[in-house]
């Protein structure tokens, strides 16, 4: 499409998309949101970035394919799974690590809850974007 509007206007709507994503998923694990959700807003973010440029800029900004990014996030949302089956709990139980505690302060903590939800992430990104791609380039 060659529309100078929807071009410039694209740049702007894409960077506000994923920073709105990251947050849906930062905040999924307390509120409502997580990592399907964000990954969505991820990839309308990119579909809208597709349509405006094409699929040849998406797939140079997007600088990894997509099947990659997908096949990634299934490695990480696996990879928390495994970890709490490696502590003796059953799969896909919780864990946390307080990072920086001390004696009357917990920490900063960090589950496997969130590691899961990065990898649900990165795979609905990649499976949208892999999905629009290839419709976009057949036509």
């Amino acid at each position: 499409m060659n529309s100078l509007i929807l071009g410039v206007a694209t740049r702007l709507l894409v960077a506000l998309m994923l920073v709105f994503s990251v947050y849906m998923l930062l905040r999924g694990h307390n509120e409502p949101g997580g990592g399907f959700i964000g990954g969505l807003l991820a990839g309308v973010g990119f579909v809208l970035y597709t349509i405006a440029q094409g699929p040849t800029a998406a797939r140079k900004a997007l600088r990894v394919d997509p099947g990659t990014i997908a096949m990634t996030g299934l490695g990480i949302a696996l990879l928390a799974g495994v970890l709490a089956a490696l502590d003796g709990d059953p799969f896909f139980t919780g864990q946390w690590l307080f990072l920086g505690a001390s004696e009357g302060d917990k920490g900063l903590p960090i589950s496997t809850v969130l590691l899961f939800d990065i990898g649900v992430y990165l795979v609905v990104v990649g499976s949208v974007l892999t999905l629009v791609l290839a419709l976009e380039e057949e036509v």
